[in-house]
């Protein structure tokens, strides 16, 4: 899969490189702001076991 992205990106290597690291960015904003925040509800890390004493 990362293969075929990297032949279908233009330029040469550093812009390739550099293009790569823009959606890696991309990618890590979305899901930092939208998506753990629609599905932390959904997660059991508020589910302790341990009484408060």
């Amino acid at each position: 899969m990362y293969g075929w992205i990297w032949r279908h990106l233009p330029g040469n290597a550093w812009v390739r490189a550099l293009i790569s690291l823009v959606l890696v960015m991309a990618v890590v904003y979305v899901l930092f702001n939208y998506v753990f925040p629609w599905a932390e509800p959904l997660l059991p890390f508020n589910d302790v076991t341990v009484d408060n004493q």
